[in-house]
């Protein structure tokens, strides 16, 4: 069984363990040296935080095998705030046993409770399983490319 829940400060590590793992996943850099510093007061410095941060842990307590993080943001064109699904990412050996459908479904509920419509996100061209999955729960895609530009 598996439990959806809230980020809490003790995950830190395990959630930082499972970024480190998903940018080796998606063939990404690793992240830079002090991600649970600068995680740290996004996720918990404020009763409504900047990014919220939910875990899954094989039953009450159990050790955490994927996440899902996401922040309310806008769109321009529609007019309105949207759910921000910046990662969602489960450990190998546990995809395909409805942990993601329930970190979706979790992501889901964030977005109702913040009065959102709908939720966005973007995951790899080569990434197969995830695009069956996001279609398979109902979710559409548009193309794009997304860019990156230093402000240094």
């Amino acid at each position: 069984m598996t439990n959806v829940r809230r980020a809490r400060v003790g995950d830190l590590p395990d959630l930082v363990a499972l970024i480190a793992e998903h940018a080796v996943y998606e063939k990404a850099e690793p992240p830079a040296d002090g991600l649970a510093g600068r995680l740290e007061p996004l996720l918990f410095g404020s009763p409504e935080p900047r990014l919220i941060a939910l875990v899954a842990e094989l039953g009450e307590g159990g050790p955490v095998v994927g996440y899902a993080t996401c922040s309310a943001e806008v769109s321009t064109w529609d007019g309105a705030e949207y759910l921000h699904m910046d990662c969602l990412f489960l450990r190998d050996g546990h995809r395909g046993l409805g942990i993601g459908e329930s970190l979706m479904d979790a992501v889901r509920a964030e977005a109702r409770r913040l009065g959102l419509g709908h939720v966005q996100w973007q995951t790899p061209v080569w990434n197969d399983g995830a695009i069956r999955f996001y279609r398979r729960i109902g979710a559409t895609s548009k193309d794009k490319r997304r860019f990156f530009l230093p402000v240094r």
